[in-house]
């Protein structure tokens, strides 16, 4: 087994990282609502406020691209090591290795593949612990793990239509649909960061346990 501890802390920080710059383009977002707003009421609005307010919407989607994107990657890191992990502990899980990585990026499989790892990470665990007498504590449960997937699910499908329509959105009318919308996606990353950090650090938990436990039968048996 191979030390995870900081990984989770890395992929944590990033986390609420992207979650402050989505903050900061939710109420970017809700300027650029009201600007619309007042077009769409035939108000006057001036060249510069306009060039001002599209600058200001592109920089901050710039910046939430690049966070998310490492944030991603910090996530992944951590995810492929703890099942790495796992094998090197249970023998026969349902899945390699590399598609705790690869699981995120193949199209259809994405949907669901990442959950079921995730579920076999928590149970399979707490599993060996039990065995190996260490209760897990209550807060250790794969109950809530449905509701991070539904909320990643969610927020991934606003996203992709976000870009898609605002691609492709000429009137006020469909840029206001996509800026509520967009704003929709800003609040749902609410309770998406806080639930994926949990995720993590619980398991995260328990992981250093069974690193401990592995230590200490590697030392037994010398």
């Amino acid at each position: 087994m191979k030390p995870n501890e900081q990984r989770a802390k890395n992929a944590i920080v990033l986390i609420w990282v992207v979650l402050a710059v989505e903050m900061v383009v939710l109420i970017s977002d809700y300027f650029q609502y009201e600007l619309l707003q007042t077009a769409a009421k035939g108000g006057e609005i001036t060249a510069e406020a306009a060039a001002a307010n599209d600058a200001r919407v592109t920089l901050f989607a710039v910046v939430y691209m690049i966070a998310y994107a490492v944030s991603a990657v910090t996530f992944i890191m951590w995810f492929r090591r703890a099942y790495a992990n796992l094998h090197q502990m249970v023998g026969g899980l349902s899945q390699t290795e590399g598609w705790a990585a690869g699981s995120w990026f193949v199209p259809i499989v994405c949907l669901y593949r990442p959950y079921q790892i995730m579920k076999e990470l928590y149970q399979e665990t707490e599993k060996i612990l039990e065995r190996k007498g260490f209760a897990a504590k209550d807060d250790f449960t794969t109950n809530y793990l449905g509701w991070w997937w539904l909320l990643w699910i969610l927020s991934n499908l606003i996203g992709q239509f976000v870009f898609r329509y605002s691609m492709s959105a000429e009137s006020i009318d469909e840029l206001i649909i996509s800026t509520v919308v967009g704003m929709v996606g800003g609040v749902v990353g609410i309770p998406l960061a806080w639930i994926t950090v949990k995720v993590i650090r619980d398991y995260s938990r328990l992981e250093s346990v069974l690193y401990e436990t592995k230590d200490e039968v590697e030392t037994s048996t010398l």
